[in-house]
């Protein structure tokens, strides 16, 4: 059985205003599915790595603030790893090896591969990865490589430069690393590869080398210790000193959807949401996370975007900018995904003398439930508009559901379990709304009825 490790992670800043800290761009359902809907990178990844038919089990190293997002739209499909702290890649695979080696008890043998969350690529990809873990197999080299088949001279991504060519794989000689475009003209001449990312080594491989920093005997041990590791990319740490190297080419499409000019290309259509683009308007697409319309006529080459987070109106071109003006923007995430389902925030205040209020509208997802909790600093109402619920208020268990208000205050020990999707406005009124003023108690579902 192969391993396969997908990195999760991102700050949320270039797809702003649908992006953010908790939303990164890989979580955007904007991408059309098979089915006729959408689907977010991740979805599709994970969906392409079935249809292919790698035999592998995924794990999906990530951040505790991805968590939630991941079992959202994945459910209990993939395995996750949670960093914490963000120390880039190498750490961040150490640690998923550690846990595979000594959570999931995978032998040393076992061949291991690491890829990011969210190309956009076709199946052939995939494909290659199959074609990468034969070789490790067969053991032509310590460490094997994906390497991309360039379009152009970039200076944004990384270069595997081949040495030798050998039946399916080719030796790697060096490794550059973001040429300027003369010297990266250069290198495709040579024919060099982009770096695309993907590694594949057995587990014993990569252990070896984390023991030269730590030496645990338990994944929580390894967790504890996770500081000791040196924050460096896998590239510098583990890549470029290696003596083995061996890289299985992709010649396919393969696009990093990273920004708003990127991502549009592959949206399918002008408009997502409330939206109507008129007849004025020339290779603009308008992205709309809001219930109100808008309309857009008579910009050439532009993206509209709107979430509860803000609205974005800038020309493709220069839409990464976004990126160095986000802090300016930024404030509590007013969209989030959580493992029991969503929720936006509609309004929120402060007044003078320090009081708050916050209304969220949430959906829980049919089965799932938020934990029994408390809160020592606000006061909540919940009016249930859609579906069926049991609400759960200082031990007592009631049937909820369209137009019944709950009212908990400070103290009250609540939660809420959906048993069709159930959808509720939630109105929070104190002097501290925020995740720090949860208390939360065990509660068991099994076998409760009212």
């Amino acid at each position: 059985m192969v391993q396969l490790i997908l990195l999760s992670g991102g700050s949320g800043k270039r797809l702003w205003p649908l992006s953010n800290d908790a939303r990164s761009k890989q979580f955007l359902r904007l991408l059309k599915s098979p089915d006729g809907g959408y689907e977010s990178m991740v979805q599709r990844v994970v969906r392409q790595i079935r249809e292919v038919g790698l035999d592998c089990e995924i794990t999906i190293a990530t951040n505790k603030t991805q968590r939630d997002s991941i079992e959202n739209q994945l459910g209990n499909t993939v395995g996750t790893v949670l960093e914490p702290e963000r120390r880039d890649t190498f750490p961040a695979i150490a640690l998923s090896s550690t846990y595979l080696s000594l959570s999931r008890h995978c032998q040393d043998e076992d061949v291991v591969v690491v890829m990011p969350c969210d190309p956009y690529t076709d199946n052939g990809y995939f494909e290659t990865i199959v074609r990468m873990t034969e070789c490790v197999k067969k053991g032509v080299a310590d460490l094997v490589l994906m390497g991309i088949k360039p379009t152009y001279p970039s200076e944004k991504y990384g270069y595997v430069v081949p040495a030798e060519k050998k039946d399916g794989y080719e030796i790697v000689s060096r490794f550059t690393e973001k040429p300027d475009t003369e010297t990266a003209k250069g290198l495709l001449a040579q024919g060099a590869y982009w770096n695309g990312g993907v590694f594949a080594f057995r587990l014993g491989y990569l252990m070896d080398i984390v023991h030269k920093y730590i030496t645990v005997s338990s994944f929580e041990e390894m967790v504890a210790g996770y500081g000791e590791l040196p924050k460096i990319s896998f590239d510098y740490e583990v890549a470029e000193k290696a003596k083995s190297v061996a890289v299985v080419a992709f010649e396919g499409s393969w696009k990093d959807l990273g920004t708003w000019n990127t991502l549009s290309e592959e949206l399918g259509s002008a408009t997502i949401g409330n939206a109507l683009v008129g007849a004025h308007a020339r290779n603009t697409n308008v992205v709309n996370e809001l219930s109100i319309p808008i309309y857009c006529d008579g910009l050439d080459n532009a993206i509209v975007a709107a979430s509860p987070d803000g609205i974005l109106v800038a020309s493709k071109e220069v839409s990464e900018n976004i990126k160095h003006d986000v802090e300016k923007l930024s404030h509590r995430p007013m969209y989030e995904e959580r493992r029991w389902g969503k929720y936006v925030v509609m309004g929120n205040g402060e007044y003078s003398d320090g009081y708050k209020s916050l209304t969220k509208t949430l959906t829980i997802s049919a089965g799932k439930n938020i934990s029994y909790q408390l809160h020592h600093h606000r006061t909540e109402v919940w009016t249930f508009v859609d579906g069926e619920g049991l609400l759960v208020l200082d031990g007592v268990v009631k049937k909820v559901g369209r137009g019944d208000v709950a009212i908990i205050k400070k103290g009250q020990k609540h939660a809420i379990k959906a048993i069709s999707d159930l959808q509720l406005i939630e109105v929070q009124t104190g002097d501290l709304l925020d995740e720090s003023d949860i208390v939360r108690f065990p509660w068991d579902w099994s076998g409760l009825s009212v």
